[in-house]
């Protein structure tokens, strides 16, 4: 199929802030995102990766003595992998402004990018650096993704350190020379925002990248309302937008045909929001493309097989000790039709209730392709640890989009990752 390329009258559109705000320690970075922040108006959300001190400038509720009014999560370990699923919480909480501070945890931190890079190394590559990022790249593209699909306002603080370069002087001879500062995250990460602003020791802040032509090369010294409303004028001066939970909502419609799930999946990728961060159902974090995915997969066993495939909402998933039906309804139903007595519904009759008692383990399901795979999944499941988790939940969501199991079972299995996790965590299930 040739692809079409058809170019439209451009127009703005109402968007949302992504600034950053680069800085050496004591120039102001976490004041001045609170003080922008509260000057935007709506909720206010703080990922806090310095231990808490961000909450310093907190505003006590009984009291109302302090500065700002804000929610917060703290995080002692950086994985990017981890980020997603912190957005996509602050988005299920209506956060209307999100700020993490700082994203350079997420680099250089405990569990960053370069420690996840040295250990992909030493794990699949032979101590081989550069096989490292290969593995690791992938999780920190997917978290710039989410930050940049966010559907409120986004701010991030980074620290900054002293970039040098060896360059021959006036005799002739090689010597490092200051080239400036630059931030402590991967090179290049500024042109992932709309506005950067580079801060000093004096509060004073420099615009050094922006799209709003009115604040370009601005240097205003502790920025406050008035900086933050230039940009919010400027922000809202376009035609409203769907963000990326509207799309959720679209997804999510119980109406939703699989015909119009298709066009919501091509509308969403026009839209740039595919790899946003958004709840599932059960509240666990993925991207607005695999939802959209997995809901259209749905959908079309619905419209195949009748209501009948999809299982009711509203009922009680079932314990995470049972095992497995002998086969996801639309995959296997598609794969090899059974007679209506072949799994206890025969005419006019309904499906028999287990007989084995809670807890108890039935007869193994029959050697199904889903089958062997979910029985070898769960193995890898009862020896997983943390990173394990993670690894086992994206299986899950490959596994969905490859047909390997239903989408209603991706659900079933998260939960067992979620009853995993708690055991781990030493908190009763």
């Amino acid at each position: 199929m040739t692809d079409t390329f058809t170019f439209e009258t451009a127009t703005k559109a109402g968007a949302k802030a992504r600034l950053a705000l680069a800085g050496p320690t004591g120039s102001g970075k976490t004041y001045t995102a609170l003080k922008i922040a509260t000057a935007w108006g709506g909720t206010i959300g703080v990922i806090d990766t310095e231990r808490g001190s961000a909450s310093k400038y907190a505003r006590n509720p009984a009291t109302g003595n302090g500065l700002f009014a804000f929610q917060r999560l703290n995080m002692q370990r950086y994985d990017p992998r981890d980020l997603p699923g912190a957005l996509a919480a602050a988005a299920a909480a209506g956060i209307d402004t999100i700020i993490i501070d700082s994203l350079s945890k997420f680099w250089s931190g405990a569990g960053g990018m370069l420690e996840q890079v040295d250990a992909a190394g030493k794990r699949s590559f032979g101590g081989n650096s550069f096989g490292g990022w290969k593995e690791a790249s992938p999780w920190e593209a997917a978290m710039i993704e989410a930050m940049l699909s966010y559907p409120g306002h986004l701010i991030v603080t980074m620290r900054v350190k002293t970039e040098y370069v060896i360059a021959k002087n006036e005799n002739g001879r090689n010597e490092p020379q200051k080239i400036g500062m630059q931030p402590v995250q991967r090179a290049g990460i500024e042109y992932e925002f709309d506005i950067v602003g580079d801060m000093d020791q004096e509060n004073n802040l420099v615009v050094s990248k922006t799209r709003c032509p009115d604040i370009a090369g601005l240097v205003v010294n502790r920025p406050g309302a008035e900086f933050a409303q230039t940009i919010l004028n400027w922000l809202d001066d376009g035609a409203p937008a769907k963000n990326a939970l509207d799309y959720r909502a679209d997804a999510l419609d119980p109406a939703a045909t699989y015909a119009s799930l298709r066009t919501l999946y091509t509308t969403v990728q026009h839209a740039g929001l595919m790899g946003a961060a958004v709840p599932d159902q059960v509240g666990d974090s993925m991207t607005l493309g695999q939802l959209i995915i997995s809901a259209g997969k749905a959908a079309e066993a619905r419209e195949t097989f009748g209501a009948e495939a999809q299982p009711d909402p509203t009922s009680p998933r079932q314990p995470a000790t049972e095992s497995p039906p002998s086969a996801p309804a639309a995959d296997e139903a598609a794969a090899k039709p059974e007679p209506a007595e072949a799994n206890g519904r025969a005419a006019g009759k309904a499906p028999q209730a287990p007989t084995e008692p809670p807890g108890v383990a039935t007869e193994p399901p029959p050697a199904t392709p889903a089958g062997k795979w979910v029985a070898a999944w769960r193995a890898k499941l009862a020896e997983a640890d943390e990173d394990g988790l993670r690894v086992l939940q994206r299986e899950v969501g490959s596994a969905v989009q490859k047909r390997t199991i239903a989408s209603e079972m991706s659900g079933e299995l998260s939960g067992e990752i979620r009853a995993r996790r708690a055991e781990l965590n030493s908190v009763p299930a």
